[in-house]
């Protein structure tokens, strides 16, 4: 017994890895893949009907899906290149020696450290139309009130600043360490060769960091596709479809109209597209790694 257990411990160790992966990941994800196939409503007694690819040709010609899926490439877009912008600019200012730095990280990373439905929640109250301290702020400048959440103009902007509010720190803090591995040597030197402060930010530390950008970009970008719960406990969806992303509509389609076969088909799209997008990335990533 005691060889046997010798001969097959590599396996022993990870059984309850690979069987929790099994259970929570692979058997939902399989469930899902096969219930899209199918017309299925909890509104009728009936089992799951076979229909084919029925549900995916309704999403194709689904005006509620492709505006679903145009606001979130809005959302995506938005909150990427600003997270990445001001996340870059943060960690090159911290970075310098000066009083206080540990204090500035430590203020800094705390979003990050708050629940994001306890997050979506305050900015809720923040943004309120009518007592929101938004609004009090605007009005101290002589500005009209804003409706943010409440209109359908100002509603993905809002979300959008609230997310870039809770994850640039983390996206500071990953292109941080990236700049710490970079040798003072390097500026010295360049600075002696009489290159300005924008030509050593554009020579030297793009290109060294550029490994930490882009895996904060690419973990933000993942993470943005499938952001669910500050939309859902801001707007969830609203005001009319103004902010319904696929996430939103995949929940709003299984548990408010009961349809699971359409929510499981816009689910396996969802999940294609952020498979897609991974790839093209991570091979993006690795041909810049290797031209720097």
């Amino acid at each position: 017994m005691s060889r046997w257990i010798d001969k097959h411990l590599k396996v022993i160790f990870m059984a309850p890895v690979i069987i929790f992966v099994l259970v929570m990941i692979v058997a939902p994800m399989l469930y899902t893949i096969g219930l899209s196939f199918c017309d299925w409503s909890m509104s009728n007694i009936k089992p799951p009907e076979f229909v084919g690819v029925a549900n995916y040709i309704d999403l194709f010609h689904d005006d509620r899906f492709w505006g679903a899926v145009l606001r979130t490439f809005l959302f995506v877009i938005g909150a990427i290149v600003v997270e990445t912008l001001l996340g870059i600019g943060i960690a090159v200012l911290i970075n310098r020696k000066f009083f206080a730095t540990n204090v500035i990280k430590t203020v800094f990373i705390l979003p990050v450290v708050a629940t994001p439905v306890a997050v979506g929640m305050v900015w809720k109250l923040i943004l309120e139309p009518t007592i929101g301290y938004a609004n009090v702020l605007v009005s101290a400048f002589g500005l009209p009130k804003q409706q943010f959440l409440a209109s359908a103009s100002q509603v993905l902007p809002s979300l959008i600043m609230i997310d870039v509010w809770e994850w640039t720190p983390m996206v500071m803090l990953m292109v941080l360490a990236g700049l710490m591995t970079i040798p003072g040597e390097m500026y010295e030197s360049a600075k002696v060769d009489g290159a300005s402060p924008v030509q050593r930010f554009f020579h030297i530390t793009i290109p060294l960091a550029s490994p930490a950008i882009l895996s904060a970009i690419l973990l933000r970008l993942i993470d943005v596709i499938k952001t669910f719960d500050i939309i859902y406990a801001t707007t969830q969806g609203g005001p009319g479809y103004a902010s319904e992303t696929i996430n939103i509509l995949a929940t709003v389609t299984s548990f408010q109209y009961f349809q699971f076969g359409d929510a499981s088909a816009i689910t396996v799209m969802f999940f294609m597209v952020v498979i897609l997008i991974a790839c093209i990335f991570m091979f993006i990533k690795k041909k810049v790694e290797v031209d720097y």
